[in-house]
Parts: structure tokens; sequence; C-alpha cells
């Protein structure tokens, strides 16, 4: 059934809210501005709708290319370790010094994209990263793993934080979050489509041309990125003034949007890099991030070898179990982040994910590898991890004032990509300990369970309030 509201639109207004200079209910005699009122919902409705089918398609295929070339190399070593000889720690520094790269040329990359445009920058990003991307099929030793592990990281480190910055150009805070977790989808679907895609690819051909399976997985995945890249010099515009396909009317009812959008009270005052350095909360919610991504990652990257310790062997099979979690991740993302818009409120329900991510984790610790217990646990996991990062990006630029943007989501993102680096070696050493996974999963529980706190304590709700759309 189609909600009354948005029409039957893929995302959905939120509600108006009474305001203290109204009251919460207009009397009968206000039936014509009430239609008005009504009329001009229904416009930005519809405005809304059409920009987000011209953006959002690309951005999201885009996205779900990035992130598979990110976390592929997690199916390639289940037989690049037995063709190359190479031990669990080469991999976990392999998987994690993309993180290095990522880390020193993101706040270059999405302060360029202010000055060059959109366009330029994805071409630019999405051609190399997929050059090099293609190129992980001809690696033989662990230097040209690391080499190429950091190049990755280089050429892609501007397009999340570049088009969540994109995103902010086209989108009000009340409709901020959900535009967010549909971006955000893109790491779902890439992971619901890894597991079987990769599994299928290094299992019927390998062997084809004499490669190996895991050569063609890098092959096959890395070739949409350039194509991508020269897609979005055609389709996409750099600012909502040169959208040819915005009418005059809908050109000036965005910008009026944004410009009644004052700065809030608690909101950060700077507007340069140096302010933002200086900023305790800009570095409170840099921790946080960093804590996400480190748990994030200590999943992504470990979750085929965890199923594999459940009694799976199959790399087929492993790839379609691993797609189960996502399913429930993709209902996650959309309903904690339509939530958050809907109630104007971000910290609690971070927690909230963050408090179903952690449950996940001590399910599949208590289940002692028993398949069915195992994967619902990884279920919950899942769907607590990935609803909480678009919260997380809403509730970050609405701290940010419009100045400093660009330079504070790429610092906050740069600074939390650090544990992506930081977290396999970490995992693996835990691995090694335990002789099992239980200690990496307490380790990331924690992560999880210190992320809330931050959030809940430092980030108080008069620091970050939310503007009217």
């Amino acid at each position: 059934m189609r909600c009354a509201r948005c029409q039957g639109a893929w995302y959905c207004a939120p509600a108006p809210e009474a305001s203290s200079h109204f009251p919460s209910r207009l009397p009968n005699n206000d039936n014509k501005e009430t239609g008005m009122n009504t009329q001009v919902s229904q416009d930005d409705n519809a405005m809304y709708l059409k920009i987000s089918w011209r953006i959002m398609p690309l951005l999201l295929v885009a996205y779900v290319v990035a992130f598979l070339d990110r976390i592929n190399v997690g199916y390639a070593q289940l037989q690049m370790k037995e063709t190359l000889a190479f031990s669990d720690t080469v991999y976990a520094m392999g998987a994690g010094v993309f993180f290095i790269g990522y880390l020193l040329f993101e706040v270059p990359s999405n302060l360029m994209l202010e000055r060059v445009g959109v366009r330029r920058t994805l071409l630019r990003i999405m051609v190399c990263w997929g050059l090099v991307a293609m190129a992980m099929m001809f690696v033989r030793t662990p230097l040209q793993f690391y080499v190429l592990r950091f190049l990755l990281g280089a050429f892609e480190a501007g397009f999340t934080p570049g088009a969540l910055l994109y995103l902010t150009y086209w989108y009000p805070p009340a409709r901020r979050a959900r535009m967010i977790a549909v971006f955000l989808l893109g790491a779902i679907i890439a992971a619901l489509v890894a597991g079987p895609l990769s599994g299928a690819i290094m299992k019927y051909l390998h062997g084809t041309n004499d490669w190996h399976g895991w050569q063609w997985l890098f092959l096959l995945q890395g070739l949409p990125a350039p194509l991508l890249g020269l897609l979005a010099w055609y389709v996409l515009v750099d600012r909502p003034e040169q959208a040819n396909w915005l009418s005059a009317d809908e050109k000036a009812r965005l910008r009026q949007q944004f410009d009644e959008q004052a700065e809030a009270p608690g909101s950060a005052r700077h507007g340069s890099l140096l302010g933002l350095l200086g900023d305790f909360k800009v570095w409170a919610l840099s921790l946080v991030y960093l804590l996400m991504v480190a748990g994030t990652y200590s999943m992504v990257f470990w979750t085929p070898t965890l199923i594999r310790s459940w009694g799976v062997s199959d790399v087929l099979q492993i790839g379609v179990y691993a797609t189960v979690p996502q399913l429930f991740a993709i209902a996650g993302v959309l309903l904690l982040g339509r939530s958050s818009d809907r109630h104007r409120e971000r910290r609690w329900h971070f927690g909230f994910g963050a408090l179903t991510a952690m449950t996940g984790l001590l399910v599949i610790t208590l289940g002692q590898g028993q398949l069915g217990i195992s994967l619902a646990g990884l279920c919950l996991a899942i769907l607590g991890i990935a609803a909480v990062t678009p919260v997380f990006f809403a509730l970050a630029s609405e701290y940010l004032p419009r100045a400093s943007v660009a330079a504070g989501i790429a610092l906050i993102s740069s600074i939390g990509n650090l544990g992506g680096a930081i977290s396999p070696p970490i995992t693996t050493a835990l691995n090694t300990a335990s002789g099992g996974t239980s200690y990496s999963l307490l380790f990331v529980m924690g992560l999880y369970l210190l992320a809330t706190c931050i959030v809940l304590t430092v980030v108080r709700p008069a620091a970050i309030p939310l503007r009217a759309a």
C-alpha cells in the first residue's frame, strides 16, 4: 500500500511538526491555508523525487562497485593464500594498507571536488581506481599486493565523502538521513552480491585462459568503475543551479529551503580546516567513525573465514550464506534512517542500531559455531552495523557549518577510516590467540559500545540540533 503523503515515492517526506510560532492544529476556518500547505508539500515531494531519480541511481551503482572492489579481497584470499602462499598476516596487512592511502588523499580530494566539480572528480577517481582494481590480478608478491592496495585506497579516497558532500547540495537536513541511507545501501548491495558473484567467478572461471579464479575476480569486478566514471561525466551536473531539468520555480524553491536554514545555535562556527582541527566535537565524531569503521571491516574482511569456521567449505556456499545478513541490513538502513528523519533525532537511533549489532555479536559468540544460531546472530550484527552509518553521517553533516561541510566530512571520514587499517591486524592477532573468533567478536562489541557512549554523552542534543527543511 502506497503512502498517501509521498504518493508512492521511493522515500517519504517527513511529517510536518508543530512550531513554537504556530498552533499544532489549525482552526477550521483555515482550510484554504491548509490546502496551500498541502499543495506546497506535494510540489516539494515531486521536486525531490525528480532530483532523486536523476542523481541517486548512478551514485548508488557507483558505490556498489566501489565497495565491491574494496572488499572482494576477502573472497579472493580464499584462493590467493594458497596460490601465492600468502599468510594471514600478509592478507591482513594488505587489507589494512588500503586505508592508509584513503587517509592521506581523502581531504585533498574532497576540497578539489569543491573547486572542479563532481563530474571531473568522479571521472578521475573512478577511472584510476578501476585500473588499479583490475591490476590486482597481476599480483605475485606481498610487496605488489601492498602497493596496489595502497593505490586503490588513494584513488578511491574521494569518492564516498565526495558523494556525501554532493548530497548536501541537493537535500536539506530533514530529508538528508534517508537519502544518505539510500546511497549507503550500495555497501549492503555490494556485500549482498559479493558472495555469490565472487564465489561463482572463482569456481566456474578458474583455469579459463590459464588464469586463476581470483584473477578473473579482480578483472571483472574492476572493469565497471571506469565505465561509470565516463557515465557520470555525461549524466550529473555539479550544482543544482546548473540542472536544466529543474524548472526556474523548482530551483528557486530549492534555494529558498536552503537559505531558510540558519545555522543552529549549537552548530560549529568555524569555516576553515584549521578551525575544524581545533573543534573537540569534530574529533569526537571522528573517533566515533573510527570505531565504527574498525568494527565494520573486522566483520567485512573476515565474514567468509567466519562462515568457513562454521563447517561450510565450498566457496560458492560461503558466498551464498554471506548474502543472507545483507537482506536484513537493507531493511535496517531504510527503516532507521526514515525513523531518524521523522522523529528529528539522531543519537538514540544510533544507540539502538549499535545495541542491535552488539546483541548479534553476542549471539554468534554464544552460538559456538552452530550454523543456524551463528547465522541468525550475524544477521542481527550486520543489520545494526549497517543501520547506524547513515544516521551518523546525518548527525555529523548537521553539526558542521555550510562553509566547512566539504572539509569536515572528509576529515571525519579520513580519520575514521584509520579504523580499517588498524582492525585487520588486531583481528588476526586475536583470532590467533584464541584459536577461533570469540576474542575478535568481543573486540567488535567493545568498539560499538564505546562509540555509543561517545555519541550519547559527548554529542548532546543541544549541540547538533536539526534544522527545518
